[in-house]
């Protein structure tokens, strides 16, 4: 029996630290007036971009849901405008994984929408695979659709009073790795057909969100635009939806026990979209609503400035 009872408190006291470490909850307490600005969310049709998108809609923002789905996009519009009263939030269509999608997303944006004050790059995925133009999928969706978004959309981010650039990275970048001469040659940051592999290519792809907004802050220094990335937590989500079956029987039950609700894993995407006062923090990473430092590798001038040039070009931006 006394075996049974420290046993109970040992996985109670795991619990405990998991709940207020690993899975530890936070809100944005940001009360700013965001009545009339416009943003854009990709992947804002579910998980984490809906629970934004909700938010922000409440706040009287213009909302504008960037993703490929159109029917749970619309699903999304309907229970967003329920939930708030607003009727200002559209679909507009957008592939990550296409850099002919991305590039007539922008055009149709700017054709279309005067103004551009926030842009989450909320959208990501764990999977194997390749896009459209032949990336790795999990470099190509997470990393370089968003970096040609962003870089086709800066003008109109520049035409705001005080724009932000949001990018949803992860506590995995600590374990990315960026293999440039692999990436030359393959178009790919990792591949391979077991989980554990193209678990490191989504580790390399944050890793890649994390540098992105380091070189992007540097690139904005003396503009009206600010960037921050964003560890939302451990959430459940859809992110995981292309694992196989046995996992997905794993996961589910420690998902279900510990891991946050999109709710509560969009509080940090949040704060780094409204709350005041952060812009002098441009180019940090933030996690439970605060900066947190990140490791030598996450904030490499010269990598972070290679990654750029590199991303350009692949991109066809050089």
């Amino acid at each position: 029996m006394i075996h049974l009872i420290i046993a109970g408190a040992l996985v109670a006291a795991l619990y405990v630290v998991l709940v207020e470490t690993l899975f530890k909850k936070s809100k944005c307490k940001g009360t700013a007036d965001m009545t009339g600005k416009t943003a854009i969310i990709t992947g804002g049709n579910t998980g984490i971009g809906k629970a934004t998108a909700l938010d922000l809609a409440g706040r009287g923002v213009r909302v504008i849901l960037a993703c490929r789905n159109q029917k749970k996009a619309e699903s999304a519009i309907n229970d967003i405008k329920k939930a708030t009263g607003s009727n200002d939030i559209l679909f507009m269509e957008l592939d990550l994984g296409s850099f002919k999608s991305v590039r007539a997303f922008a055009e149709s944006f700017l054709k279309s929408e005067s103004r551009l004050d926030l842009l989450i790059n909320n959208a990501g995925l764990v999977a194997d695979g390749r896009t459209e133009d032949g990336f790795g999928i999990e470099f190509g969706v997470n990393h370089l659709g968003h970096f040609l978004l962003a870089c086709l959309l800066l003008d109109r981010l520049k035409e705001s009073p005080a724009a932000r650039v949001v990018t949803l990275s992860s506590m995995a970048y600590r374990w990315g790795k960026i293999d440039f001469d692999s990436l030359v040659t393959t178009k790919d940051l990792g591949s391979g057909r077991y989980s554990w592999q193209f678990f490191q290519a989504y580790c390399n792809s944050k890793l890649c969100n994390v540098l992105f907004t380091h070189e992007l802050a540097k690139r904005l220094k003396g503009t009206n635009v600010t960037c921050y990335s964003v560890h939302p937590g451990v959430v459940k989500t859809e992110l995981s939806r292309h694992v196989s079956l046995w996992q997905k029987v794993f996961i589910e039950p420690v998902a279900r026990l510990l891991f946050l609700d999109p709710q509560t894993g969009a509080q940090t995407t949040l704060h780094c979209a409204v709350q005041e006062g952060i812009e002098r923090l441009s180019g940090c990473y933030f996690s439970c609503c605060a900066v947190e430092e990140v490791s030598a590798k996450a904030k490499d001038d010269a990598v972070a400035k290679k990654l750029w040039e590199v991303s350009e070009r692949l991109s066809g931006l050089s």
